[in-house]
């Protein structure tokens, strides 16, 4: 049964290649948001396995998306996302409830596989 997986981020095409990417390695991708408030409120609906999460949404720190994410039952793995270098947020991820961090030039399926190990 494939991984299935939310992605968060508030740039279309972003979430789009994401989606083409992810699925293309066996993933299942089974929905999209382009906020925080409809993100928590998809993720809740659908149950998925893992949250691709960008670390700027438009409408709120995606750090705070990821603690509200890990609160309740079934949580997700969340992994972060940005196109900003890692370096950037490193003390925020190594702090938050995520449980990792792939910049999105460097997105593929095996990346997205290693953390979720």
């Amino acid at each position: 049964m494939p991984i299935t997986v939310l992605i968060v981020d508030d740039h279309p095409s972003f979430r789009a290649m994401a989606r083409a990417v992810l699925a293309d390695d066996g993933f299942c991708v089974v929905g999209e948001a382009a906020d925080a408030e409809s993100g928590l409120a998809v993720a809740r609906e659908l149950r998925p396995d893992c949250v691709l999460l960008d670390v700027q949404l438009g409408d709120a720190d995606g750090f705070a998306l990821a603690e509200a994410l890990a609160v309740g039952g079934e949580r997700p793995a969340v992994v972060m996302t940005s196109g900003r270098d890692r370096g950037d947020f490193e003390a925020l991820i190594g702090a938050s409830a995520a449980c990792g961090f792939i910049p999105k030039e460097r997105l593929s399926g095996s990346a997205l596989g290693e953390l979720l190990r």
